[in-house]
C-alpha cells in the first residue's frame, strides 16, 4: 500500500501494518478529514493492484517506507499526498500506466538520491529513465522561480518533445497545483495562474484533454479575475434549476425516437465553462443574461466500432426531424477527426421557447477520447491521433533546431500550433494533407518536400493558377508549380504560416547566404591579389562596419550580389591602412570599438524581476495603461510593449486575458511602493439605476462631500426609465475609490456601480 503524505515515520509504519480495508478506513479517517482525498487514495490503490504483481507491490511498499524515513520535509506541492493526487490523475484520467506511476511516486526519492533509476528499472522491469530525465530537466527550469521565464521556454519544450508522457505528467501536476494554489503566496498565485492559462491549458487542448484544459482555464480565471469568476459562478447557480428543466423538456421527446436505433445510449446536458462564458461575454460585448447557449446536449451511444458512425448519423437525422437545424453550425468531425483525435458530430437546433441548442452526437469511445484525448488512444489501440501527435512533436523539434529563432518569435510560432484549427487539402493524386488554418500554397509545398517548397513559384488550385500566398480552403486540390532557378527570399517568411515552412525557409536562406558569402570572399581575395594588397581580417572587419555591415560575411554577400562597388571597398580598406600607419594620428580609441560596462551586469542576476512603482522611480520607461487606468493600491502587472517601455495594467483589466494568452512571455511582476500622497488618478465609474428625479444630484452630493475626491466629468444617457452614466472622479488610491463606490451604492435607485 502506498503512503499518502510525508507524515512522521511512526504513523507511516503503523499504516503499513493495516491489512484489512476497515482498518485502512479508520487510519485514513485519523490522518485526514477530507473525504475526497480518501476516495482518491482508494481509487489509486485499486489501480496500483492491477498494474503490479504481488511481489512488485510489496517491493514498492518497502521502497516507499524506506525512503520516507530518510526524506526531508517536502516543499509545498511535492509531498507524498500531492504525488498521490497526481498519480491518480495520471492513471485514471490519462491511462498512463505503470511507468508513469513509478515516475510520479518515486521521482522525489530519485531526486534526493535515496534510490537510483537503474534499481527501479531492475526491480520492476519497467524503463522509466526517459520520463525521469524529462521531469528532472523541467524541475531545473522551475528551480529559481515558480513561474516560467521566457528564456527557458525552449528548454521546456525540448523536455516535452522527447517523451510525450512527460507532457501528460506535467499537465497532471499542474492540474493538481491549481487546486492547491490558494496555499501559495499571492504573487506566485498570479504568475502560476497566468502561466496555466497561456501555456498549460493550450497544451492540454493540444493533447485532447478537454476536461483538464477547461479546469485549468476556469481555475486560472478564479485567481486572475476573482470578481468575474465569482459573478459568473453565482449566476450559473441561480439559473441551474431553470436550465435543468429546459434540458429535461428538450430530451424527453428525443428519447423515444432514439430507442428505435436499437443501441444503448445516454443523454446529458453539459454547462459551458466559466472561462468560455466570460470569453463569449467579452466577444459579444454583452451581459450574462443575454448569453443563451450556456449548455450543450450530448448524445452518447454504446456502439461497436463498426456501427459508431451509422448510429451518429441516424441520431442526427432524428434530432434534425424533431428540431429545426442551423446548417451553418453543422460540424462533421466523424469523417475527418481533429489532429488530437477528437471525433464527434455537432449541430445547433432551434429548441423549445425558440432557443438555439447545441447537440453533440458521439459514441462512448469518442466521448472518452474527447475528455481524455491522446491518453484514451492507449486504451483504444490504433487511434489516429498518435500519428497526428507524432507530426506535431516533429514540428516542435524542427522549431527547436532553429537556433536563429528568438524567444519571442519562438513563443508566437509555438502558440500557433497549440490550438488545432486545421484545413484539409488534396494532392492531384487524391492524397489528403492537413495544415494549420490560414496556411498558404507555399506552406503546402514545404509540407510535401523541402526542395519542392524552395522551387515553388505558385500553385494550381482546383484547376486555376494562384500565387504562392493563396490561402487554402477545405477540400482544395493543390498542384505546386516550380522553376529550377527559383530561390527563397526573406519575403517568403511573411507568406508562410506553418512553423515547418518558416523553419525550412530560414534554413534555405542561411544556405544561400553562406554560398553568397563564399563567392563574395573568393571575389574579394582574387581582386585584392591582383591589386597587390595584403588582406587582413581585422582591417576588413572595420571596413565592413564603415559601410554599415554587422559582419564581414554581410560584406561578402553584398559583393557577391553586386549591391556594393568592390572599388569602394578597396578605397575604404586602404584608407584604414593609411590611418593606422600614420604615427601622428590620435591614440584615442575608436568609438566603433568602445564597449561601455553596463551597470546592470554587476547586479545580482538572481534578484527577482519586479517593477516597484513609485513616484521616485527612474531609469524605467513605464506608463499606466489607459484601457484599465490603474491607481495606487490596485493589484497590477507590467506588460512589455512591442515599441519598448512597460505599461502597467490592473490584473482584472479587460485586456489582461488576451495579453496573457497571446503574449504571456511579456508579462512582468509589478507592485506599488511609497505613499499615494500628492498623486491623484482619474477613474471612470459606470452607474446604472432608475431615472428618478434628483438621483444625479444625490450622486454629485456624495462625491462633493468626500474630502479628497473630486468630479472630473459626467455623461448620462436615459432610456425607458433607466439611466446609465459614466462618472470620472479623481482619487488618491483604491481605498478612497472603494469608499466612494460603497456610498454610491447606498443611493436610492442606484442598481449598479462598477469601475
Amino acid at each position: 500500500m502506498l503512503i499518502v503524505n510525508t507524515w512522521k515515520t511512526h504513523s507511516f509504519n503503523v499504516f503499513l501494518h493495516f491489512k484489512k480495508p476497515a482498518n485502512i478506513r479508520i487510519f485514513m479517517a485519523v490522518i485526514t478529514k477530507k473525504s475526497s482525498f480518501r476516495a482518491v487514495y482508494r481509487a489509486l490503490l485499486q489501480s496500483v493492484r492491477s498494474l503490479f504483481s504481488k511481489n512488485e507491490f510489496s517491493e514498492l511498499k518497502q521502497i516507499v517506507a524506506d525512503c520516507e524515513r530518510r526524506m526531508p520535509p517536502a516543499p509545498l506541492g511535492k509531498s507524498m499526498k500531492d504525488n498521490i493526487y497526481v498519480a491518480q490523475i495520471a492513471l485514471n484520467d490519462m491511462n498512463l500506466g505503470k511507468p508513469a506511476l513509478l515516475a510520479v511516486m518515486l521521482y522525489e526519492y530519485i531526486n534526493s538520491q535515496l534510490i537510483t533509476i537503474s534499481e527501479i528499472e531492475r526491480k520492476f522491469h519497467t524503463p522509466i529513465a526517459p520520463i525521469i530525465n524529462g521531469m528532472a530537466r523541467i524541475d531545473e527550469i522551475y528551480e529559481k522561480s515558480a513561474s516560467l521565464e521566457t528564456e527557458n521556454f525552449r528548454k521546456l519544450l525540448l523536455s516535452f518533445a522527447e517523451d510525450i508522457r512527460v507532457i501528460l505528467i506535467i499537465l497532471a501536476q499542474r492540474y493538481h497545483l491549481m487546486y492547491i494554489l490558494d496555499k501559495f503566496p499571492e504573487d506566485e498565485q498570479q504568475e502560476i495562474a497566468r502561466e496555466s492559462s497561456f501555456l498549460y491549458a493550450p497544451l492540454a487542448h493540444r493533447m485532447g484533454l478537454y476536461a483538464i484544459k477547461t479546469e485549468l482555464e476556469d481555475l486560472s480565471l478564479k485567481f486572475t479575475n476573482r470578481a468575474i469568476y465569482k459573478e459568473i459562478s453565482e449566476k450559473l447557480n441561480e439559473t441551474k434549476a431553470s436550465r435543468d428543466k429546459y434540458i429535461a423538456d428538450f430530451i424527453k421527446p428525443l428519447e423515444i425516437k432514439l430507442k428505435e436505433i436499437g443501441l444503448p445510449f445516454s443523454i446529458k446536458g453539459r454547462t459551458k465553462s466559466i472561462h468560455s462564458i466570460y470569453n463569449k461575454i467579452k466577444k459579444q460585448n454583452t451581459l450574462f443574461d443575454n448569453i443563451y447557449d450556456l449548455f450543450a446536449i450530448r448524445l452518447i451511444f454504446d456502439a461497436p466500432p463498426s456501427k459508431e458512425k451509422l448510429a451518429c448519423w441516424q441520431a442526427y437525422s432524428i434530432v434534425a426531424d424533431m428540431y429545426q437545424p442551423n446548417p451553418k453550425r453543422m460540424r462533421d468531425w466523424l469523417t475527418v477527426p481533429k489532429s488530437n483525435g477528437y471525433e464527434s458530430l455537432h449541430t445547433t437546433v432551434l429548441g423549445p421557447e425558440n432557443k438555439w441548442v447545441e447537440v453533440q452526437i458521439r459514441s462512448k469511445r469518442m466521448d472518452e477520447i474527447a475528455e481524455k484525448g491522446l491518453a484514451a488512444h492507449w486504451k483504444y489501440k490504433g487511434g489516429s491521433s498518435e500519428k497526428g501527435m507524432d507530426e506535431w512533436l516533429r514540428s516542435v523539434r524542427e522549431m527547436l533546431e532553429n537556433s536563429d529563432l528568438n524567444a519571442v518569435d519562438f513563443m508566437d510560432e509555438f502558440k500557433m500550433q497549440l490550438y488545432d484549427k486545421e484545413v484539409f487539402v488534396f494532392t492531384p493524386n487524391g492524397d489528403l494533407h492537413k495544415l494549420a488554418r490560414g496556411a498558404t500554397a507555399l506552406d503546402f509545398a514545404f509540407s510535401i518536400h523541402t526542395n519542392l517548397g524552395c522551387k515553388c513559384t505558385g500553385a494550381k488550385v482546383n484547376g486555376k493558377n494562384v500565387p504562392m500566398k493563396y490561402v487554402l480552403n477545405n477540400g482544395d486540390q493543390v498542384e505546386i508549380l516550380t522553376l529550377p532557378t527559383q530561390k527563397p527570399n526573406k519575403q517568403w517568411l511573411n507568406i508562410a504560416v506553418t512553423s515547418r515552412a518558416k523553419t525550412k525557409i530560414r534554413q534555405a536562406l542561411k544556405e544561400i547566404e553562406f554560398k553568397d558569402a563564399e563567392i563574395g570572399r573568393e571575389t574579394l581575395v582574387r581582386r585584392f591579389k591582383n591589386w597587390k594588397i595584403d588582406l587582413e581580417d581585422g582591417k576588413l572587419a572595420r571596413t565592413a562596419k564603415k559601410f554599415g555591415y554587422k559582419t564581414i560575411s554581410d560584406l561578402y554577400q553584398a559583393i557577391a550580389r553586386e549591391t556594393i562597388d568592390i572599388h569602394k571597398v578597396r578605397d575604404m580598406y586602404q584608407e584604414i591602412v593609411r590611418h593606422e600607419q600614420n604615427p601622428d594620428q590620435s591614440q584615442a580609441k575608436s568609438a566603433d570599438t568602445f564597449v561601455p560596462i553596463s551597470t546592470t551586469q554587476t547586479q545580482n542576476a538572481d534578484k527577482e524581476d519586479v517593477i516597484v512603482i513609485d513616484k521616485d522611480l527612474k531609469g524605467v520607461d513605464f506608463k499606466l495603461a489607459k484601457c484599465c487606468r490603474p491607481i495606487y493600491g490596485d493589484r497590477v502587472f507590467g506588460f512589455v510593449s512591442s515599441m519598448g517601455g512597460i505599461k502597467i495594467h490592473r490584473t482584472d483589466c479587460p485586456n489582461a486575458p488576451q495579453m496573457i494568452q497571446k503574449f504571456g512571455y511579456r508579462i512582468v511582476k509589478a507592485r506599488w511602493s511609497g505613499k499615494a500622497e500628492g498623486t491623484r488618478y482619474p477613474v471612470t465609474l459606470r452607474i446604472v439605476g432608475n431615472d428618478d428625479v434628483g438621483i444625479v444630484a444625490n450622486i454629485s452630493s456624495i462625491i462633493n462631500r468626500e474630502k479628497n475626491v473630486s468630479i472630473r466629468s459626467v455623461s448620462i444617457d436615459s432610456n425607458a426609465g433607466l439611466f446609465e452614466g459614466n462618472l470620472t472622479v479623481m482619487v488618491s488610491d483604491n481605498k478612497e475609490l472603494d469608499a466612494v463606490v460603497k456610498k454610491l451604492k447606498t443611493v436610492k435607485g442606484v442598481k449598479k456601480v462598477e469601475r
